[in-house]
Formats: structure tokens, sequence, C-alpha cells
């Protein structure tokens, strides 16, 4: 899945998956690398993509959706939830700072107005084999640390060994990648275990890359520095910002590398405008957007229906001191969802997640909380053409009948959609059939409690870490209730939250799983066998089922986009069908408000509003909100 979505906590970075041949090529050189490939025969390409051809060729100046001239300067502050105990983004152990991807390259860098496409970072070129069994990049001789030392390949092969060894999710998805090789003074050689994967070279491409220097000394107190361990250690990137200052747990302030060495390239031009980024911390949202509304933060992404709704009407609202704005955006809505951890027993029957599936109330939910703003998932790749729709025909049906026995017979039949729930008699229906269906997996109701054969109730914790979704799940709560299901809700702090998710120790938690229009390596952390078993993975349901290991080996290895569609919309049907998870909702539009000090592209990407990326502060426009303030 391409990692487009700005965001202030860090992921591991993903790239989607397979799509048409990578285009976008400059002339070759003549480089020998390996006894199996001559480089020198091989393209050269400034950029690769997934969808089609690059909108930008070799000698483009700068991305249409930036300001080239936009001015540098001036502190922004944002906001971001819970706590932080840690400055090392790459560990499973400890809860990371937010934006901690600010410091550091990548050797391709992603474009937010292009789905699944990436231009040259690090790495000014990228070629790979017809069979795609490997891909070679070659660095920028200008690249360089923050302290100036040059980015070797030798940092590039001792990153991709690092990260899989400091985090499951990296060693999942860099699984395909079995040897780092330096192969020229500036280059290095990725092999991978497979051919024909499209999607690996990009997955490489978005490679964090980390100083060997730095990671293989000693820190301040003569102790070995470890990847995998949890540190407040302030550490050495590459990337356009570098760490000022931090107040664990509740501030980090990033300040921008002023030399920093890729800041004239065509993809950084016009972009990282802010000369600081602060971030503070608030344990929940009220008194963060109280500090919003007094001009303590200067940006807010909102997530409420209701607060979109209802709380945006104050005297800097009245008076245009703040804009909001309604941004359309052509993202892939990924799953957001209720998740049931099936690795407890209560959850391993199909009959009894579809039974939950039916008491949710969505409708009434959209109605009384949400304002209607909202629409029912109906899919893991809404908004696209991923989507699974009607009746599975051609290389879909192919596909499913590979692992027809492995699968919900309803797989076959029309694609699973949400039902309207359109008056309580239909509500009380469903209702019926749910209890119904957890009564045939062999739960009995007695006095009003479900039990098992062993006597034993049946009881459901949903497990939060905001305590502002407590409101969408108690109507939930009170409907489980009727059908004698023991629901409570359980709010912790971020920490506490991690821990538990990391280790599996929950029975159903909102999660969510981001797609891109290009899915692949990263559905085998998602839904993968293997990933279920290991903690921190993001296979949070513990999804682990032959069928669905099969549909998303296709994906991985589909030879063109038709494929990969048939391939990914039969993967939603089989997840939908064995409802490993409870479909909430989404919304196309990015919600954003922020200070009028602020500026912003004409154009804007199209896949998130970008905002620590492209926009910057406006000194005229400053001095003008410094004077109406004042009044």
């Amino acid at each position: 899945m391409f990692g487009t979505i700005e965001s202030l906590r860090i992921p591991v970075r993903v790239v989607g998956a397979l799509g048409l041949a990578m285009i976008a090529m400059i002339p070759a050189t003549g480089t020998s690398w390996g006894d199996a490939q001559d480089a020198a025969n091989q393209t050269r390409h400034h950029g690769l993509s997934l969808i089609g051809k690059p909108q930008y060729g070799p000698d483009f100046k700068h991305f249409d959706w930036v300001n080239p001239d936009a001015p540098k300067g001036g502190k922004i502050r944002q906001y971001a939830p819970g706590s932080f105990d840690s400055l090392n983004a790459f560990s499973v152990k400890g809860d990371s700072a937010a934006a901690l991807s600010l410091i550091y390259d990548t050797l391709m860098t992603t474009s937010p107005d292009e789905p699944s496409t990436e231009y040259g970072l690090v790495a000014e070129w990228a070629s790979f084999p017809d069979d795609f069994s490997s891909v070679t990049f070659g660095l920028r001789k200008e690249a360089r640390f923050h302290d100036g030392k040059p980015i070797r390949p030798e940092d590039v092969v001792f990153s991709l060994t690092a990260l899989k060894k400091a985090h499951p999710s990296y060693a999942f998805y860099y699984k395909n990648v079995i040897k780092a090789e330096k192969t020229g003074e500036h280059e290095v050689t990725f092999t991978f275990d497979m051919k024909g994967n499209r999607e690996l070279p990009q997955i490489i491409g978005q490679l964090e890359i980390l100083p060997e220097h730095f990671w293989t000394g000693k820190n301040a107190d003569g102790e070995q520095r470890d990847l995998t361990k949890s540190s407040l250690e302030v550490p050495l990137g590459s990337g356009p910002y570098k760490v000022k200052s931090v107040v664990a747990g509740r501030d980090i302030t990033y300040e921008r590398v002023k030399d920093y060495w890729a800041k004239d390239l065509p993809a950084m031009k016009g972009q990282w405008n802010f000369d600081e980024i602060a971030i503070r911390y608030y344990r929940d949202r009220t008194p963060a957007f109280e500090a919003f509304k007094s001009g303590d933060i200067h940006f807010w992404s909102e997530n409420s229906a209701k607060s979109w709704a209802t709380e945006y009407s104050s005297e800097p609202f009245k008076k245009g001191l703040i804009l909001k704005d309604d941004l359309k955006n052509g993202r892939v809505a990924g799953m957001q969802a209720f998740v049931f951890n099936l690795r407890r027993d209560k959850f391993k029957d199909v009959r009894v997640r579809e039974a939950l599936n039916l008491v949710y109330n969505f409708d009434q939910a959209n109605k009384t909380l949400f304002y209607g703003q909202y629409k029912r998932l109906g899919s893991f790749f809404e908004n696209s053409e991923l989507r699974a729709s009607g009746k599975p025909e051609g290389t879909e049906l192919e596909i499913l009948n590979e692992v027809k026995s492995e699968v919900p017979e309803r797989a076959f039949g029309e694609a699973w959609e949400p039902t309207t729930i359109g008056s309580s008699i239909e509500h009380r229906k469903r209702l019926r059939r749910a209890l119904s269906l957890i009564k045939e997996a062999g739960w009995k109701l007695e006095k009003g409690v479900l039990r098992n054969a062993r006597g034993e109730a049946f009881k459901i914790e949903f497990l939060l870490s905001q305590p502002t979704f407590e409101r969408v799940i108690l109507p939930f709560v009170n409907d489980l209730k009727k059908i004698g299901v023991q629901a409570t809700v359980r709010v912790v702090d971020s920490s506490q939250y991690k821990r538990r998710a990391d280790d599996f120790d929950f029975d159903i938690v909102v999660g969510s799983y981001g797609q891109s229009h290009s899915p692949g390596n990263e559905q085998r952390s998602f839904w993968g066998s293997a990933a279920a078993k290991s903690p921190g993975s993001r296979n949070i349901a513990g999804i682990s089922n032959p069928a669905i290991d099969k549909i998303v080996e296709r994906i991985c290895i589909a030879k063109d986009r038709k494929e990969l569609i048939a391939a990914t919309r039969a993967l939603d049907r089989a997840l939908l069908w064995n409802f490993y998870v409870i479909p909430q909702w989404y919304y196309p539009y990015d919600r954003v408000a922020y200070w009028t000090h602020l500026g912003h592209p004409k154009k804007l990407p199209s896949l998130n509003p970008s905002f620590m990326r492209t926009w910057w502060v406006d000194p005229d426009k400053a001095k003008k909100l410094k004077t109406a303030r004042a009044k």
C-alpha cells in the first residue's frame, strides 16, 4: 500500500502492489553488477508507477501541486493524542513520538497527487531486469546525513537488515528481499526470492535510510545503541528536519535543516517550508481543540462529524480568523471497523461474527451522532475499482474457484453489501436473526444471558484509547445486551493500549486498514497467517486462513493491472463473507481548519492536503492576523 496519507504517527511505510509496467526512463549507462544481468542493458528509471506512466518526466523542475517560490520561515504548532516515550520510530518497543518521518529520507519519495508513484530522492535512478527478480539503485553523490557524512551503499544495506530485525512489520514487508549488496561505488542491489512481483522495486524505494555509523556506535553514556529498543536519544537522520527539543511525553519540536542536501531537487522544490514544527500532546481532544481555538495550535484535521457540525462557530470562526474546508480526496477508503480478536474462542465461529454484525445499527448512529455525514463501508477497498460488486466472473471467479473449498459459499454469489435499517421493526428483526445465529453456534440464552456449554457468559470488552469514541459504542453495547451479550467499554491510556494491542490482549478494538490504488505485499501483514502469530504485527484480527493466504499471493504476483483488480476483488469477497470485522463508515473528504496566516498551493495534492509538506506561513497574512487578534 502506497504511503500517501499524511499522519503524525509514524507508520511502517508500505507501498502497494502490482500494476502496469513501471515507465519514465532516462538512458542507461554501463555499470555492471552480477552474473545474471548486465545493468548497462537495463533502463534507468527516474520515477516508478504501478498505475501507468509517472506524470513528470526526467527533466521536470517541480511538482505542479507546490508553490516553488513558497516563503520559508515561521513556526507552526500541531496536536497529537496521548503520549510518547521513545524517539526510535522503528522498534516494536515503546510509543514513538509523532512525525519522526520528518528526519528520515528514503531511496524514493511518494507523490501525494499520483496513486502508487515514486520519484528518486536518495536514489537518482532505479533499474531492474524484465523478470523483476532484483533492483539496483544509483545513489546521489550529494546525499548527506545531518552530520555531513555521505549516504553510502553500506548505509542502505545496513538499513534493510536493521529494520527487519527491529520490527515484525518490516520483516513481513521485506520478506521477499533475500540479499542486499553494494555493487558499485554509489550503487546498491537488492535480490528477491521470487520473480514477476512488479511492486518489489517500489517497496525497496520506500526504505528509510539509517546511518550505519550512528546505530553501530555508542551514546553519550558509552552504551551501545540498539535499534530494537526504545530510546529518547535524538536520532541522526538525513531528511528535511531534525529534532530540536523534546519534553518526554508532552512536546517535540523539529527544526528545518537549512542546508538540507535535497532542498533544490525537483522532487523537493517548494516543500518543507516551516522553520519549526512543534507538536504538543494532549490526553484527549477537548483541551487540544480549545488550544486550537485560542491559537496555540494552528492546523486541525477533524474526524468527528458532530464536532464539524456543532463546534466551529466561536469568535475566531465568526471573525474569519480561522478557516474551515471540506477537501475532496481521491483516496481508496480503506476499512475502518470493529475488529474481532479471532484468537479468542468466542469469535472463532463465523455465525457469531455475522450475528454481531447484524446487531450494529449504523443508520441510527449516522442519524443521531453523525448528522448524516457518513457513508457505510461495504468493502475493504471502498471508493475504488478494487471494490467487489455483483457476482464474480472471469479471472476473479477463477481465483475464487482455486480456493473453493476454503471460502464461504456466499462468496460466489452477490458481493456483501451493508443493509439499511429503515425502522425499529427492521432492527428488531435483525436482533432476532442475530440471536438465532448465535444459538446455532452453540450458545444458550439463560435468564437474559448467553452462555456456552461450560456455563460461561458471553462477555465482550471494547478496548479504546480515546474516550470520545465511547458515545459511538454505547448504543451498540445496549443492543448487544438485548440478545444476552454482556458488553462493556474500557478506555486506557495510549501506552497501555499499544501494549495490549501489540500483545493481542483484547476482545474488540477499533481498527483501520489504509489501502491504496495498488494493493500488494502489505496485504500479507494485514491478513497473512504468519503475521497473525507475530506480536506487534498489523494482522490485529488474527486471521489465519489458507484461502486468504493464497489470494494474497495472487495479488503479489499479478502480471498486470487487470489481474490485480480481479485478485483484490476476490480478496474483498473472502474477507467480507467471513465477517472478520464489523465495517463502520467513511467520508470522502478531508475536514481541515486552519488559522489565516497559513498559505497553501492553489492546487492541493489529490490524495491528501499534505500540510507539513506543502503549506507555509505567509508573512503578510501573519501581520494582519496579529493586528486582528489584538483588537
